[in-house]
């Protein structure tokens, strides 16, 4: 069954005035946390604060912005180097270790995971001994290399998937280059809600969120309504980390049409029963 090329988009989400010229996108990480439920693999979503200044009240995955600092080199790194994933994101390697380190930083920031680990081939189990260090990174007292350093961690770039590339309508005066990640949780760590930027967090099969969109429980934005939608396809989070994909960069268009706000998006196939 076909996704729908468009999908209606709430007044509160539409931009009071469009940028014009519009604005240069800037680069940013999310990462879509797996585990295997009963039925399949589960995501981690958060619903963000209302108020945020992007996608306030929504539900979406960790991510946020590139840092400046995330671009710093003297990181012990374990995994595809960044020509190989600046091959897969369509950038220069500059910007994809920093995509990388981004993606590592926040979903340690937002969701307590830390992708990275004493050694090659360890992770590290215990979190809570780093709440200092999670506090600073917050608060953009420490840089990820700083704190990699200090505590003699490697980066395991080799345990994020490449998934999509997603860019904010060009109507939005806020706009995002975002490339998506795919992860698990390390084993011994949880995700969490410690997170000023959301009002909760929770585990959900993907067909269960998407259902829950349906009913107006929660607000998705196109690319995680997608996402979600592409995930569904698989049995397990295994099935969904070794999955063959060809990464293109997607950018929706806002219309207006038959009184309401469109969001138009490229054909896309989704699971049948949707």
């Amino acid at each position: 069954m076909r996704l729908p090329e468009e999908l209606t988009l709430p007044e509160s989400m539409v931009p009071e005035e469009t940028a014009d010229p519009p604005v240069t996108p800037r680069d940013a990480a999310t990462v879509v946390l797996l585990r295997d439920g009963s039925t399949g693999p589960e995501v981690f979503l958060q619903r963000r604060v209302r108020g945020m200044p992007f996608a306030g009240g929504m539900t979406a995955f960790p991510g946020g912005g590139v840092d400046s600092r995330d671009s710093e080199t003297s990181i012990a790194w374990r995994g595809p180097g960044p020509d190989w994933w600046a091959r897969r994101f369509a950038c220069d390697p500059r910007a994809a270790r920093a995509l990388v380190c981004a993606a590592v930083r926040e979903t340690f920031e937002e969701a307590g995971v830390l992708l990275a680990g004493e050694s090659d081939d360890r992770v590290v189990s215990d979190t809570a001994r780093y709440d200092a260090e999670r506090r600073a990174l917050v608060a953009k007292e420490l840089s990820l290399s700083e704190m990699l350093r200090r505590h003699r961690l490697v980066l395991r770039a080799d345990l994020l998937v490449p998934w999509s590339n997603w860019v904010t309508p060009e109507v939005e005066p806020r706009r995002y280059d975002t490339r998506f990640f795919l992860t698990t949780v390390p084993g011994g760590q949880r995700a969490d809600a410690r997170t000023g930027e959301a009002a909760e967090a929770y585990w959900r099969a993907p067909l269960e969120a998407l259902a829950d969109w349906r009913a107006g429980r929660n607000g998705l934005l196109p690319p995680t309504w997608v996402t979600l939608s592409e995930l569904a396809e698989y049995d397990d989070a295994a099935m969904a980390l070794t999955a063959e994909r060809s990464i293109d960069k997607v950018v929706p268009k806002v219309v207006r049409q038959d009184g309401a706000w469109r969001v138009v998006l490229p054909d896309r196939q989704v699971p049948e029963g949707q």
